[in-house]
């Protein structure tokens, strides 16, 4: 458990799915901290390359003085040294394990066939969309009929994909396809979230915002492959 004087600085990137996972996370358990504004595109600060020497990319959580890097990493983190508080993981090591299979799931796939909907073209961009499909479909199979991923309770593989949602209307233009068709119960589940948790409504940034920064890079891409 931590202890009541904590020094604790969040260095993020404002539509970076990572960092939002940290964030929800942090303000789910009601943990007060700084937040820093990384601007990864016209220059990263020396404080983000002192802290992640090896990556140097963010989100990075410095308590005390001490950086944890990767999203994934620090979400356990938080849920290890602030047990007292809205446990994000199951208490059952199978389904802990199976949680984290998922968010690595989503990291390795959803993330990177979600990249390809707007930086290809052509039949690379059929087959992306496609393999996208897939594998909503694939979570929307985990989730079932439960109210989250976790059961009942919202917990690491909910917060692990939440921020996602942020990035729906660029998927969703750049893929050409409606999630409320395609994906039913993972609309349902992202709404849920929204509606019942303070800790995604109050973090999770207008996606009409990130479709727009996405544009902007997007046309940053095509000016770099014309």
């Amino acid at each position: 458990m931590a202890t009541e004087h904590e020094e604790l600085i969040l260095l993020d990137f404002w539509p970076s799915m990572y960092g939002l996972r940290v964030r929800i996370a942090l303000a789910e358990k009601g943990i007060p901290y700084e937040y820093r504004e990384e601007d990864l595109i016209r220059g990263k600060s020396q404080l983000l390359l002192d802290m992640n020497p090896t990556h140097k990319k963010t989100p990075v959580l410095i308590h005390n003085g001490r950086p944890i890097c990767e999203s994934g990493i620090i979400v356990e983190y938080i849920d290890n040294v602030w047990n007292d508080k809205a446990p994000l993981f199951p208490y059952d090591s199978y389904a802990k394990a199976r949680a984290k299979f998922w968010a690595d799931f989503i990291d390795k796939k959803l993330y990177q066939t979600g990249r390809k909907l707007y930086t290809t073209k052509g039949e690379e961009h059929e087959a992306s969309r496609n393999e996208f499909m897939q594998c909503l479909k694939l979570l929307e199979e985990e989730l079932g009929d439960k109210p989250y991923f976790g059961g009942e309770s919202f917990g690491y593989l909910d917060v692990s994909l939440i921020p996602f949602y942020s990035w729906f209307q660029a998927y969703e233009t750049y893929g050409n396809f409606n999630f409320e068709h395609e994906c039913t119960k993972l609309i349902a589940w992202a709404k849920r979230c929204i509606h019942n948790k303070e800790s995604v409504s109050n973090t999770i940034p207008d996606l009409s915002k990130v479709f727009a920064f996405v544009q902007k890079e997007f046309a940053l891409f095509d000016i770099k492959n014309t």
